[in-house]
């Protein structure tokens, strides 16, 4: 350090950076380490420096504007003592030198108390967290290894609700959608979502269907099971908020469903379905029980994925993407009945009304087409199938028992459980089906016939004749 001079508010003010440098610091002889630095520009600054751990330690103060040289002091008016106003200069330098003296750095000092202060404000931000903010973080980080239903299970939980209804309408709904039944919970801060919070939920979720309450609650429950591993959410959440007893006894208990179509009920079903004035439902409705698929792997079906060449479906599928099962006589026919209506133009005038409309007429892309959803395609397959099921007195099969019932009714053929399995889409179980075999599809198509075959003869249906492929040709060699 150079030469010391006693900083008075006067020299302080007098000080000049020498002429030929970008800087000059002058220091005071009265507190060590204590200077003020002078620019070329003029701009001043205090400054505190000294050595530590063998090193120099410089570190700003700040400007004589803003710090004064000697602490100034007022006097408390209702005490008499004094209290100190605003810090001066060299009694910050002196307690600089008092950390420096004891191995403190204050520089690092001054970073842990601001990291500390920004952590509480990041900590009061954190538990203000709602529900809603945690469910959007688990849907984005989760919804990539779900299934389309399952996708929009998520998607109708939270859903505001309060939109005219419109068709498809059931008895008792009122004018406008309800609200989801997480909705209420979105704006809820994560910190009151605790045991008695989800009890008064379940309560008005269970007014609205005790099925849809639990149902919804399983993916409540997965969400906070989700945010109590993450850092982020981690304490602000009651762990075991979901698992407390009166939580538990709110819920519905999941019932195994053993609803299936007995083999003397073959017949009726089928007579009901068939006489469903809709084709495109009828022929859904007998493929579902045909091919034992799942209710949107069947109703997704389009007719790229039909190969009538080599008799085969490319069915969407929720645990291998996609699955290729056998098109077995039968259900072809059914499936060429539709495509001859389907690429079927209307008349003349329903032709130019559309062309008018700026949508001209083209067959459409799916197997089970609507006239009247949103999305072109087969959207409520339940309410032709409950109709045909009251009118014959049979209890009604919602399109997962006809699932239940091919998988069932298969035995009576004695089909290899495995080739049912691989048929369905269902995920291999023994260790020998799982890593060795694979049947291939004219295998699948044998047994397959023969389960199609066994149903058509207990429902008094005539047996598809064989007939030869008819896109295939005979040329001359």
């Amino acid at each position: 350090m150079g030469k010391r001079d006693n900083f008075t508010v006067e020299r302080v003010a007098g000080f000049k950076c020498q002429d030929g440098k970008a800087q000059t610091i002058f220091w005071d002889g009265k507190i060590p380490g204590l200077g003020l630095r002078v620019t070329a520009t003029g701009a001043k600054a205090y400054i505190f420096e000294t050595r530590l751990h063998g090193k120099t330690l410089r570190t700003t103060i700040g400007s004589p504007d803003a710090w004064p040289l000697e602490t100034q002091w007022r006097v408390n008016k209702e005490t008499g003592e004094k209290v100190e106003h605003q810090r001066g200069a060299r009694q910050e330098a002196a307690r600089l030198k008092s950390l420096t003296d004891q191995g403190i750095d204050p520089r690092q000092l001054a970073a842990d108390k601001a990291a500390a202060a920004e952590a509480h404000r990041a900590e009061l931000v954190r538990r203000d967290l709602t529900f809603g903010t945690a469910w959007k973080a688990y849907v984005a980080a989760r919804s990539h290894k779900w299934g389309d239903l399952y996708k929009r299970d998520h998607e109708r939980a939270v859903k505001p609700g309060g939109l005219p209804r419109g068709k498809g309408r059931r008895e008792g709904q009122g004018d406008v959608t309800y609200s989801g039944l997480l909705y209420p919970l979105l704006d809820e801060r994560l910190a009151n979502i605790d045991a008695k919070r989800l009890e008064l939920w379940l309560d008005d979720a269970n007014m609205r269907g005790k099925t849809e309450a639990a149902k919804t609650f399983r993916m409540l429950r997965a969400c906070l099971n989700w945010c109590a591993e993450r850092q982020d959410y981690q304490g602000l959440i009651s762990a075991d908020a979901h698992a407390n007893r009166d939580v538990r006894d709110l819920l519905q208990k999941p019932k195994a469903k053993k609803l299936v179509l007995q083999r003397e009920q073959l017949q009726l079903w089928f007579e009901s379905v068939r006489s469903i004035g809709n084709p495109f439902s009828a022929a859904y409705l007998q493929g579902l029980l045909i091919t034992g698929a799942r209710r949107n792997e069947l109703g997704e079906l389009k007719w790229d994925d039909v190969d009538f060449q080599w008799n085969s479906l490319s069915i969407k599928d929720k645990v291998a993407g996609r699955r290729i099962i056998p098109l077995t006589p039968f259900l072809a026919g059914l499936l060429r009945d539709l495509k001859r209506i389907n690429e079927t133009p209307p008349n003349v005038r329903k032709l130019n009304e559309l062309q008018s409309a700026g949508k001209p007429w083209q067959p459409s892309q799916w197997v089970f087409k609507s006239e009247t959803s949103a999305s072109g395609r087969l959207a409520d397959p339940l309410r032709p199938l409950q109709k045909a099921m009251q009118a014959s007195g049979l209890p009604i099969f919602s399109p997962h028992d006809l699932r239940r019932s091919f998988a069932t009714l298969s035995e009576w053929s004695e089909v290899p459980a495995g080739v049912v399995a691989q048929i369905m889409g269902h995920s291999a179980s023994a260790i020998a089906e799982k890593h060795y075999i694979e049947r291939p599809l004219d295998l699948l198509r044998m047994w397959h016939i023969r389960i199609e075959s066994w149903m058509l003869e207990q429902a008094g249906i005539e047996q598809p004749k064989p007939t030869s492929n008819p896109e295939l040709k005979v040329v001359a060699s």
